[in-house]
C-alpha cells in the first residue's frame, strides 16, 4: 500500500553508513512535550535503488551539492537504499556525502515496502521521495520508476510550502 500525502509516515529504525541507528519517530514532535517538539524537524526521505549505479550516483551528487537549499535548522535529509551499511559507507566516502545513508538491507526492503516503493521483481526500492512535516505527516511525495531521476528543485519548492 502506497503512502499518500496527508498520511502519517510509517516509523522505522535503520542503521546509517556509520552504523548509527536512526529512528524516524525521534525526529518528530507530537504536541505533548514542548521541549521535544522544539527538536522536531521536517524530513526529506529519499529512497533510491542502489549505490554506485549511474542514475543513483548522479542523484546523490545533486543532493550533496544542493544540501544547503534542502536542509536548514528545521529540516534533515535521509537517503534509503537496500544496500548494506558497509556498501553505503564506501559510497558516502567516495562521493563525499555528508547526509545519512540508511540501509534497508535486512529484513530486505522492509521500510521500502512500508512506504510502497519496493519493486518486488527487481528486489530494490524505486525512486520515491517523501517530505514530512515536524509531526511526521507526509506533505509531498513523488515516486519515479528505476530509470527516471528526480528534480531537486521540486524538493526545494515543496519544502518552501511547509
Amino acid at each position: 500500500m502506497a503512502i499518500e500525502v496527508g498520511d502519517t509516515a510509517p516509523d522505522f529504525e535503520l542503521r546509517d553508513n556509520h552504523g548509527r541507528t536512526i529512528r524516524l519517530s525521534d525526529l518528530r514532535g507530537d504536541g505533548r512535550d514542548s521541549d521535544a517538539d522544539a527538536d522536531a524537524v521536517n524530513v526529506v526521505l529519499v529512497f533510491y535503488p542502489f549505490a554506485f549505479t549511474s542514475v543513483c550516483t548522479d542523484e546523490m551528487r545533486a543532493l550533496r551539492d544542493g544540501l544547503p537549499a534542502l536542509t536548514a535548522d528545521d529540516t534533515v535529509l535521509l537517503a534509503v537504499s537496500n544496500d548494506s551499511v558497509h556498501t553505503l559507507r564506501v559510497f558516502a566516502d567516495q562521493e563525499g556525502l555528508e547526509f545519512p545513508l540508511l540501509s534497508d538491507f535486512w529484513p530486505h526492503g522492509e521500510v521500502s515496502r512500508a512506504y510502497g516503493v519496493f519493486d518486488e521483481e527487481k528486489g530494490c526500492a524505486v525512486r520515491g521521495t517523501f517530505i514530512m512535516d515536524k509531526e511526521g505527516v507526509v506533505r509531498w511525495k513523488i515516486v519515479n520508476g528505476l530509470p527516471d531521476a528526480r528534480d531537486l528543485r521540486q524538493y526545494v519548492q515543496a519544502l518552501d510550502a511547509l
